[in-house]
Formats: C-alpha cells, sequence, structure tokens
C-alpha cells in the first residue's frame, strides 16, 4: 500500500476527518484531499472570457477544494482541441492568467493547470498522432509524428508546464487518459510505430515518461506534477494491467506529485460517468493501482458525495478523490460538508445534459441543477434589500417550481409553494423510477432541504386557485405538464396506461408492451420494462467490463442478462429511434435498447386498441390487399403505454391573465411554458432567472 511523502492526521471533530486532512505531495502541500477534476467549460478558449472563468473558478475555491485543475490547455496548435482553442504556448498568455491564479490562491486552494495535447480526437486538419489513423469521433485523420516531432512534443509539453509556472498555477496535470496524444502512445490500438517511440510495451511507455522527466526538470521541486493515468481503456488493443502499473512505477520515478486516475476512451463503448454507470464503479482498480506505488492516488469518476469519498480514504482504497461535474452542481461541497452541512449539497446527478452535451457540440458548459454554473457573473443572485421584499408565491414543486422557490428564498424574498400532490418533485419523480437515475432524488433532497432552511412555506396537497394568490406580489407559475393522451380509437381501454402512471406505481405493465412514443421518455420506459437489476459484477458483465489484469483494454464479450419484458418501442417519424438524445449519452441509451431486444418502430400510424391488441400500420413494401407502401400489423400486447408527449397545465395562468392590472405580476416557467420534450435543464434555469429579477 502506498505511503504517501507526508501526510496530515485525520481531525475526529470533523464530519469527514480523512477527506480533510492535509496532504503533502512533492511540490507542496494541499489543504484537503479534495480535487476539482479538470473539465472543459468553454470559458477557457477565448481570452476575452478570463474574467468570467475566474469568476468561476474562485468560487469554487472559496468554497473549499484543496486543488482545482483546470480545462485542457494545449502546449502547441497541434494539441488543440478545436480551431484556436485553448493552447498556454506565450508569455503574454500566461501573464493573462495571474489574476485567475492570484486570485484562486487567496482563497487557500491550490490550482493546476491542465496540459491536454488532443492526438487524434482534435477537431482539427493539423492533428497528430503516434501513428496516421483517424479516431470515430473527429472527421479529421491524423498525421503521424515524425521522430524529430515527437520530440518537438515533448519539449512543448515542458514549455507550458514553464509558462504555467510563470502565470503562477502551483502545479501542472498531464493528460494521459481518456484516448488523447499520451494514450494514443500507449496503446497498441494507435501506435503501430516501430522506432524508439514504439514496436513494444516498453518504447510505447516511453514518451509520457519522457514528458514528465522534462517537465520535472523544468519546473523543479517546488511545483506539482500531477499525471492523469488510464486504468483501464475500454478499448479493443488498449493497455493490460502489467503495463498500467509498470508505466505508474516509471511515472513515479520520473518526477510526478499525484496519479490522478482516468476510465476509458471516449471512443469506448462502456459508459464511464453517465447515470447508468454505478457510484464508485472504478474504485477496485484505483486501490490496486494504490498498492503498486508510493505517491498519492487520486481516486475518479461516479463519485459524487463527500461520504463515498471519505469511504475510500478511510478505507484505503485512494490517498485523495477527484470530482469535476460535482463542482459544477454545488461549488461549496467541500465547505458544506465541513460545516456539518452535507444535506445542503446540490448533489450531480451525472445527467451530462448542461455540461459534456454541450462542450461536445461546441457550447459553453453549465449544469441542470445549478445554472449559476458558467455563469456567474451574468446570473446573480444578490440579496435584496429589506424594503424591495416581496411576497412570492410559487405554484407547482417540480423542478422549475423547487428552483424558483430557492433561489427567490435566498435572496430574501417570503416565499409559498403550492402543489397540488402530495410529494414535491413533479416529472422528476417519474425520472428517479428509471434505472440508473436514482441520483435524481438528491435534486429532490436538496431543494426540499434548502426550502426548509430558508424557511420557505411548503403547501402540499394544495390545488392553488386564483383566490389563494390574495396577497401576493409575484406569482410564478410552475404547474407542468400532464401526459398527452392521442386521440386513438379504443384509448380507454384496460390495456393503456400513461408513462406517468406506470412510474409512478399507479398502473402496472404485462409481459409483452407496446410503447408509443420514441423520444426521451419512451426510450426510458423501454429501459424501465426490460431492466434486470444486477451488481456492479453484473453491470461490468453487461458491458462487457472485464479485468486488464485478463483480458488487455478490459474488454470481453457483454454477458447480457434476459429481458424482463419483450417490449415493442414505436415512433410516427421515420428518422431513427434516439437520434435526439444526448451527445454524451445517448449512444449508451441506443446501445441498451438494442442488447435488451426492444422492437423499434418509425413510421408508425397508429389504427386503434382492442382485445387483439395495438393495431396499426408500418411504412414498407407494398403488400397485396394493403395501401401501397403500407403494412398493417396486430401487437399482441398486454399493455400500451403512452409517452406521447405532454400538454401545459395552464388553466391558473388563463384565470390569473383575465384579473388584468388588478392581479398580481404573473410569471409563467417551464411545463407550463413550453409543453415540448421534457427540459429540467431548460426548467431550472428558467426558475433561477426569473428568481434573479424579482
Amino acid at each position: 500500500m502506498s505511503t504517501p511523502l507526508a501526510a496530515g492526521a485525520p481531525d475526529p471533530r470533523t464530519p469527514y476527518p480523512h477527506l480533510l486532512s492535509p496532504l503533502a505531495v512533492r511540490g507542496g502541500e494541499l489543504r484537503n484531499r479534495v480535487i476539482m477534476g479538470s473539465m472543459h467549460t468553454g470559458l477557457e478558449d477565448r481570452p476575452w472570457h478570463l474574467d468570467e472563468l475566474t469568476a468561476y473558478v474562485v468560487e469554487r475555491a472559496k468554497g473549499g477544494v484543496g486543488l482545482i485543475v483546470t480545462g485542457g490547455y494545449a502546449p502547441n496548435v497541434r494539441g488543440w482541441l478545436t480551431p484556436l482553442g485553448s493552447q498556454l504556448t506565450s508569455r503574454v498568455t500566461a501573464q493573462r492568467h495571474r489574476r485567475l491564479t492570484g486570485a484562486v490562491q487567496e482563497h487557500g486552494a491550490r490550482i493546476a493547470l491542465q496540459i491536454l495535447h488532443a492526438g487524434r480526437y482534435g477537431y482539427s486538419p493539423l492533428s497528430v498522432s503516434a501513428s496516421a489513423s483517424k479516431s470515430p469521433i473527429t472527421p479529421f485523420a491524423a498525421r503521424e509524428l515524425s521522430a524529430r516531432g515527437v520530440d518537438r512534443t515533448v519539449s512543448a509539453f515542458a514549455r507550458a508546464a514553464r509558462l504555467a509556472q510563470a502565470a503562477g498555477y502551483d502545479g501542472v496535470e498531464i493528460m494521459g487518459s481518456e484516448g488523447y496524444l499520451i494514450n494514443q502512445f500507449l496503446a497498441p490500438r494507435t501506435n503501430r510505430r516501430t522506432d524508439a517511440w514504439g514496436g513494444d510495451a516498453d518504447r510505447r511507455m516511453r514518451f509520457p515518461v519522457e514528458v514528465v522527466r522534462r517537465v520535472r526538470e523544468a519546473v523543479g521541486e517546488d511545483f506539482i506534477v500531477q499525471f492523469r493515468i488510464s486504468l483501464i481503456d475500454l478499448v479493443e488493443d488498449g493497455q493490460t494491467w502489467e503495463e498500467t502499473v509498470e508505466l505508474a512505477r516509471r511515472l513515479e520515478a520520473a518526477g510526478v506529485s499525484i496519479l490522478n486516475t482516468g476510465i476509458g476512451w471516449h471512443e469506448a463503448r462502456v459508459p464511464t460517468i453517465i447515470t447508468q454507470v454505478p457510484q464508485g464503479a472504478w474504485t477496485d482498480l484505483t486501490a490496486r493501482l494504490r498498492a503498486e506505488v508510493g505517491v498519492p492516488v487520486s481516486a475518479s469518476n461516479r463519485i459524487n458525495s463527500p461520504g463515498m469519498a471519505e469511504r475510500l480514504i478511510a478505507d484505503g482504497a485512494a490517498d485523495l478523490v477527484s470530482m469535476a461535474r460535482p463542482f459544477l452542481a454545488d461549488p461549496e461541497l467541500v465547505a458544506k460538508a465541513a460545516a456539518g452541512r452535507a444535506d445542503e449539497i446540490n448533489t450531480c446527478i451525472a445527467c451530462n445534459q448542461a455540461c459534456l452535451d454541450r462542450i461536445f457540440v461546441g457550447k459553453r458548459a453549465s449544469c441542470l441543477v445549478n445554472p449559476r454554473a458558467g455563469r456567474e457573473t451574468e446570473l446573480v443572485l444578490a440579496p435584496t434589500a429589506a424594503a424591495d421584499r416581496k411576497k412570492v408565491a410559487v405554484v407547482g414543486a417540480g423542478p422549475a417550481g423547487l428552483a424558483t422557490a430557492v433561489a427567490a428564498a435566498e435572496r430574501g424574498h417570503e416565499v409559498t409553494i403550492f402543489e397540488a400532490q402530495d410529494e414535491v418533485g413533479g416529472q422528476f419523480r417519474y425520472a428517479m423510477r428509471i434505472p440508473g437515475k436514482a441520483d435524481f432524488a438528491e435534486t429532490l433532497r436538496y431543494y426540499s432541504r434548502r426550502l426548509e432552511v430558508l424557511g420557505a412555506r411548503v403547501r402540499l396537497g394544495t390545488r392553488a386557485g386564483v383566490a389563494d394568490m390574495a396577497g401576493f406580489d409575484e406569482v410564478v407559475v410552475a404547474t407542468g405538464v400532464e401526459p398527452r393522451v392521442p386521440d386513438l380509437p379504443g384509448v380507454d381501454h384496460p390495456s393503456v396506461v400513461t408513462y406517468a402512471d406506470l412510474l409512478a406505481g399507479r398502473a402496472t405493465a404485462g409481459e409483452r408492451v407496446a410503447v408509443v412514443g420514441a423520444g426521451g421518455i419512451g426510450v426510458d420506459v423501454s429501459h424501465f420494462l426490460t431492466h434486470v437489476d444486477t451488481d456492479l459484477e453484473g453491470w461490468k458483465a453487461r458491458w462487457g467490463v472485464a479485468d486488464p489484469a485478463e483480458h488487455r483494454g478490459g474488454l470481453t464479450d457483454k454477458d447480457l442478462p434476459v429481458p424482463a419484458r419483450q417490449v415493442w418501442l414505436l415512433q410516427r417519424k421515420t428518422t431513427p429511434i434516439g437520434r435526439g438524445l444526448g451527445k454524451t449519452s445517448g449512444w449508451a441509451h441506443r446501445l441498451n435498447l438494442r442488447d435488451a431486444g426492444v422492437q423499434q418502430l418509425t413510421g408508425v400510424t397508429y389504427e386503434r386498441v382492442d382485445d387483439e391488441g395495438l393495431h396499426l400500420t408500418v411504412a414498407g413494401e407494398a403488400v397485396e390487399g394493403e395501401e401501397a407502401g403500407r403494412t398493417a400489423m396486430v401487437l399482441d400486447v398486454d399493455t400500451v403505454v403512452l409517452c406521447a408527449g405532454q400538454e401545459s397545465v395552464r388553466d391558473l395562468v388563463d384565470e390569473l391573465e383575465a384579473l388584468g392590472d388588478d392581479g398580481p405580476s404573473v410569471h409563467v416557467i417551464g411545463g407550463a411554458d413550453v409543453a415540448a420534450e421534457l427540459d429540467a435543464e431548460r426548467a431550472i434555469r428558467q426558475g433561477t432567472e426569473v428568481a434573479s429579477r424579482l
């Protein structure tokens, strides 16, 4: 088991004695064991966003994190993620960064700049790699670096580290995982060289080891050098466990301060961080690596609570814990944990919708549960002067209403929230039932606790009317949506249920089910209907994850469970099902459907439901006796689940607007405003923005 250079003794007076203890590493001391892992926000790419980037990281430094790692900065032009993307290649740029680093350090945090060379993941015609190849996630083929080019690239890493030091950073993180350039040199999959930089495992390791050696030589001892090492590549012809351990030992000898851990390549067909991944799914590998080296090792991926982080360190599985998206969700995560307020942490739900999904289409990152993330300078929840405080009614306690109520109460307004049901949550309560989305309950826990702490009144089981709005200065209508029931003959047949009734437990499904509507809800419902509960080992078997000590890259054949039901997923459109799902998670949802044997039909026209089942016609070849181009079918199903869209609940809006100037100021948000495909990100953002303007 590893022995860090020095470690502060756990303080039993703190709620998380191991997590919050200091740690001395080569190059500096961290005030606790929490790393805010690197995540590109889009603010790194343009110098005019530096003030916004500074506000973003400073808020997290104030929140108590020990070490902040920036988004990735390329060491040269060929390492760009995107054309004109973030890079640290000049003293002028380094000088600009001093405002950022100084502001972070004023609040007691350390900050490291991540040096990331994209390699064949670069969205640029200038991209290069260990060998000529093209990744499946970019349109450009990468050229092979010459031997001289490899040496120049190593020097570029060292130059970037020197510039980071000149910019006031406490250290650098060298990105060696997730399939970027260094990982491309390490894996036979992408390194087919036969010179001194490839050909066998020993020579494939030379590149990262030389990068670390020259970086350490360039920056000296009083500087943190963290290396992000891939524990398991999850691609064919990836590294073996023996190679990973040997690499870690060589990196330690070359001068690393900390080994941070990464899981999988971006092109891997195994999910590594989304909601479907069990919490702490990869920490067994972290513990195995920690036993092999003498430098501190950090765990990462699907760790979103201080409780889990504390257990990992206390049990000896890791020396530190790296969390990225959880600091988008709540910049005060560490401070709240230290103050005994962990129940007030706004937990990351691993949805990717407002963060990675945006980044991978060239937009700025934010957070579904915290729309202020990345917008700290523009979405400000300023305290309201006592004379300007208002009485605010929020009608509806779904995500939109809860976000409004909490933000308004935080500003000092007197808030009352009305909810017709006996519990808060709205559509989130249905989402919580989907396998892998149990973390959605954490958002409702957070809002409920914050309303309690802030003293807001919550009136459950109250269907508010116009009379209830008397005396309020502002009314925010967040009454949400209800499932749309299509005009379909037989829709009142006993076999027909709405997705809301199914997920709420008011209805059950038989063994053979037709799901009408293949948007995000239809896909989720199909997963719900076919899912079979397993433990972590069963989850790994289902995705073909193996021990990298036994299977190169950590991949093997999938061992799929027998699905719980036979499901047909149907849509009117002729486009492929699932096309509109999230950029970084949609592929996994589509694979779930395929692996569960879900029959997918597009171009469907629904005719009727009766005792025989669901009658429909499907676009296809002309059949004798049928309309040309259409095929009639009867699905002999026990249950038909309606996922055919939603309709806004706006009764109160219409009644309040009828009052004209005699009524309160009215704001309509969330599903009550637009009943498109459910969009919690938009709903929470709208609610927070309305509260910021009250």
